[in-house]
């Protein structure tokens, strides 16, 4: 994967959902296809931390059953850093191995976008508009 393509708008949503989640990190999961985000999934951080973050196991089985119904695919997964830059944590390079999409996240300090594959090593994917 060398992008990851989303709209003003959804940019415009996902960082809403941050600010409105802080002092916690904000998580959702992106449906689409051939790299497109075509839907944006909110979901709750049941982790209810700065510094972490957790999806419900029935938020992931809701979300996937959407895909799934929607001829969609999970390309993504989004999460905020609201006191850091946008850029992988330790924590989130682990999950990365077991979750390879792209990884998009939010800097609630920089107000920017960023998203990352885990592939041989941490790679930066270039997040374009459509």
């Amino acid at each position: 994967m060398q992008k990851i393509i989303l709209t003003e708008s959804d940019k415009r949503t996902l960082a809403a959902h941050s600010e409105n989640q802080k002092p916690n990190e904000a998580c959702a999961i992106l449906f689409g296809k051939d790299n497109l985000v075509s839907e944006l999934f909110l979901t709750e951080n049941i982790d209810a931390s700065p510094v972490n973050f957790t999806i419900s196991n029935d938020q992931l089985i809701e979300a996937y059953k959407i895909a799934e119904e929607k001829h969609l695919a999970v390309i993504g997964i989004f999460h905020s850093h609201p006191n850091s830059d946008a850029f992988p944590s330790s924590t989130d390079m682990k999950f990365m191995q077991s979750n390879p999409v792209a990884w998009v996240i939010y800097s609630g300090v920089g107000k920017n976008f960023r998203a990352f594959v885990l592939e041989s090593e941490i790679t930066e994917v270039f997040i374009d508009e459509k």
